[in-house]
């Protein structure tokens, strides 16, 4: 088999819900988008911590956290999200942040680590295109030692 056979691993994506907002339509949109056009996805359920997210997120070996926030609560915990990856040495996890975020708060959100914001309205076809223009090459390549792996 050559590498050009062999297909990379799913890309990992945590789907988050922090906080006290019990509105999770819109988290499992984006999970279904994302795991129908070949993501790997895990959705952590309503209510979570921000210790429960981060540390679910580095237990799964994810790629992305997504977090999607409707209760206004987002400049307190995203910030602590992204704070706790660091300090579990998972910085290089790649966190988006979708809900109502006003406009005047994504530049804040920007600056304390999460990559991109996405509002109510966006296509969750912009999310896709997004995640695979923006995850790590290594998580979207087979290494060699894949493809070994394979042929053994």
């Amino acid at each position: 088999m050559t590498q050009t056979q062999t297909s990379a691993p799913p890309v990992r994506v945590l789907v988050a819900k922090p906080g006290l907002d019990g509105h999770d339509r819109g988290a499992k949109v984006i999970a279904r988008a994302l795991r129908d056009v070949g993501f790997e996805v895990i959705y952590t359920g309503l209510r979570q911590t921000p210790e429960q997210v981060a540390n679910a997120a580095v237990q799964e070996d994810v790629a992305v956290v997504a977090i999607s926030i409707l209760s206004g609560a987002h400049m307190t915990l995203i910030p602590r999200i992204v704070e706790l990856l660091r300090e579990q040495d998972a910085a290089d996890i790649m966190v988006l942040a979708g809900g109502t975020i006003p406009d005047a708060d994504i530049p804040k959100l920007k600056a304390a680590g999460v990559t991109e914001v996405f509002t109510p309205g966006t296509d969750t076809n912009d999310v896709v295109a997004y995640l695979r223009a923006h995850v790590a090459p290594q998580a979207l390549q087979v290494t060699p030692a894949t493809v070994t792996e394979q042929q053994a």
